[in-house]
């Protein structure tokens, strides 16, 4: 049997007139789809050769940067109907005269509030949304407030008395809601105010009559990055080593400078602080302290702590790498023993160093004591309160109210069912006044052998009461978003 190739003969079937058209035209689709197939590459290949041959490539063109001009500030002072009150009691920077939340007045305060007998609220008044809080100085009342109407930043002097207004010193600024608006104190003496606004203009003036003394504007002057949600810092003024004038001490935290002091009769820098960490501002205030007799300032910036000396503004030391999520709020607390504890919200928990000088290298260092877990104590808003050798602070996982020793150790905490929110608190007459999220004011024994709330009332009516509070001769500053209250607390 002939075999061709490996098929046999007689299997193969014939081939047709209709299975050769069949074929035939299966092999011209085949045919004719490459052709079509390397027709249109050609024509693709042709075309985007001419499209690139027709391309003129440049190289970028150096021009100048344009700068836009600084267009300065022009505020308005317009005086109202009140007048100073006659108390003399002084709450007159952020966390008190001095800068640990602790009244030292003799006043006594009531601690059988209950919302059937309320503290008498003396006078109130409607604010711009935001947490700025109160500075009181001879009778008057400062706050740097927003006219959103108007658009504009105001520092305000009211009457103790009566929260008349006395004078109010405003300058144009564009602010959009954003968690607030204003959220920042002023520091007051008996000759000068100093603000913040929440774009970081900072503002000098008279603290009798408002008159302008210098305004500059941190971004424009020092390369300052406006934080998230607007500035929080709130200035301090003191009296430099030198014994010169007032100076406002500032933390600019712009490219090249941290801190600077600013006389404030002319708003000269006195000294300037350089920036080696590339730090930007953060929400915190600086914190004076006496290291080893000489005065000196602590800031906490975006990646650390670092303590200037106040006679020339050189870092005497610095600790990096401790950074916050979103934003650094509570400021750092002054302990014995040259200590510092500092904390940070969103998880990040807390810790304490020491400062020490090297007799070795001639400088100080700062050596960390301890760090604690945001389950131990954490804080995103307020600032802890150092008092009677023990730290008290509201802890903002769980929202409880806690008691650490110096240590790290839980002393005590609240407990689940007593919680408070973000607010504000302080100290006075052996009690801790803390005002939680929603206006309602507690009194807490203010000691370490145990949690006792004497008392607790509701005061406000909007939300958000985080603004820090201020108290003189048993009279209570607080607010919320939109509104404000002085009460008696005698």
């Amino acid at each position: 049997m002939p075999v061709y190739g490996t098929i046999p003969y007689d299997t193969m079937r014939p081939v047709t007139i209709i299975t050769l058209t069949l074929y035939l035209f299966t092999g011209l689709l085949f045919v004719g789809g490459i052709g079509l197939v390397l027709g249109f590459f050609s024509v693709f290949r042709n075309e985007t050769s001419e499209i690139v041959s027709k391309i003129e490539i440049r190289l970028p063109i150096e021009r100048p940067r344009i700068v836009i001009p600084y267009v300065p500030v022009e505020g308005t002072l317009t005086t109202g109907t009140g007048t100073p009150s006659t108390v003399t009691a002084t709450w007159s920077q952020f966390r008190g005269d001095n800068h640990d939340a602790i009244s030292t007045e003799s006043v006594a305060l009531r601690r059988d509030w209950s919302d059937d007998q309320p503290p008498p609220t003396l006078w109130g008044l409607s604010l711009g949304e935001g947490y700025a809080g109160f500075v009181v100085r001879n009778g008057r009342v400062y706050i740097m407030d927003y006219d959103e109407a108007n658009q504009r930043d105001a520092l305000r002097c009211l009457s103790l008395d009566d929260g008349e207004e006395i004078w109010r010193y405003s300058y144009p600024v564009q602010i959009k809601k954003n968690h607030g608006m204003s959220r920042t104190i002023p520091a007051v003496t008996d000759q000068y105010c100093v603000s913040i606004g929440p774009k970081c203009h900072v503002l000098c003036v008279d603290a009798v009559t408002g008159e302008e003394k210098w305004f500059i504007d941190l971004r424009h002057v020092y390369g300052t990055v406006e934080p998230d949600w607007y500035a929080g810092q709130c200035p301090i003024i003191v009296t430099l080593p030198d014994g010169a004038k007032p100076s406002a001490i500032i933390a600019p935290v712009g490219s090249d400078v941290l801190m600077v002091a600013l006389d404030c009769e002319t708003g000269e820098e006195v000294w300037r602080t350089p920036n080696p960490f590339g730090w930007n501002m953060t929400h915190t205030s600086i914190a004076p302290m006496e290291l080893d007799g000489q005065q000196t300032f602590v800031y906490l910036g975006d990646d650390g702590l670092a303590g200037v000396r106040a006679a020339d503004g050189e870092i005497l030391w610095s600790l990096t790498g401790w950074k916050t999520a979103l934003a650094t709020c509570p400021s750092p607390v002054i302990l014995s023993e040259n200590r510092i504890f500092f904390s940070g919200g969103y998880n990040r928990g807390s810790a304490m160093v020491q400062v020490l000088f090297d007799s070795q290298t001639e400088k100080y260092r700062a050596d960390m004591l301890f760090e604690l877990p945001d389950t131990i104590f954490d804080s995103e808003q307020q600032t802890p309160i150092y008092y009677d050798g023990h730290i008290f602070g509201l802890r903002q996982r769980g929202k409880q109210f806690v008691c650490l020793d110096v240590s790290g150790r839980v002393v005590w905490e609240s407990g689940r069912t007593q919680q408070f929110g973000s607010g504000p608190y302080i100290v006075a007459d052996g009690m801790i006044l803390i005002v939680d999220d929603e206006g309602v004011l507690s009194g807490i024994r203010a000691a370490s052998s145990g949690y006792h709330k004497y008392f607790e009332v509701g005061i406000m009516e909007d939300y958000a009461c985080w603004a820090p509070i201020a108290l003189v001769e048993g009279r209570l500053l607080l607010r919320d978003q939109k509104s404000m209250k002085c009460i008696d607390l005698r």
